[in-house]
């Protein structure tokens, strides 16, 4: 069976598609964070959190998202443990990108997201953000770190030819 889910990103630069937006989420209990980059791929801007509610409904708002800003490819934030295991949260990530694969050709892919939420909620603080609107913007904001992090990856392998 091929599937359309990238384990690692290094071993298959090509995945995804340049010159297309992507788009970055960042999985929760409660929410789903998403972010976009530009269609150059050197951005990533922090678009909404969707409240989750059921898989089929959680999936036909970010599909929503996808056809309306062509994205060409999906990364997914994976929340592995500060040693680099994976615990019942990457489970459930990567139960969510199994079903999610069924619903779309789009490559997704896998992106450490260790820290992601920390950094995200350091900037906040930096920028003087309230705790309320932390607390609205944060899953959204950690999202486009881990696009982020895919971006500055793939503009890495793609200048040094890999």
């Amino acid at each position: 069976m091929t599937t359309n889910i990238i384990e690692n990103l290094a071993e298959t630069p090509n995945a995804l598609p340049p010159m297309q937006a992507l788009i970055g989420l960042d999985l929760g209990t409660k929410t789903i964070g998403v972010a976009v980059s530009d269609s150059f791929q050197s951005i990533a801007t922090p678009l909404e959190t969707v409240k989750r509610k059921k898989f089929k409904l959680d999936a036909a708002r970010l599909l929503e998202i996808i056809g309306d800003r062509a994205v060409g490819g999906i990364v997914l934030g994976l929340p592995l443990n500060m040693d680099g295991s994976e615990g019942p949260r990457a489970q459930s990530t990567r139960a969510f990108a199994r079903n999610l694969s069924q619903l779309t050709p789009l490559p997704i892919v896998y992106w450490d997201e260790r820290l992601s939420t920390v950094a995200a909620e350091r900037a906040l603080l930096e920028a003087d953000t309230s705790r309320q609107r932390r607390s609205e913007v944060i899953d959204h904001v950690a999202a486009s770190y881990i696009l982020q992090g895919v971006l500055d990856r793939l503009g890495h392998m793609r200048s040094n030819g890999s």
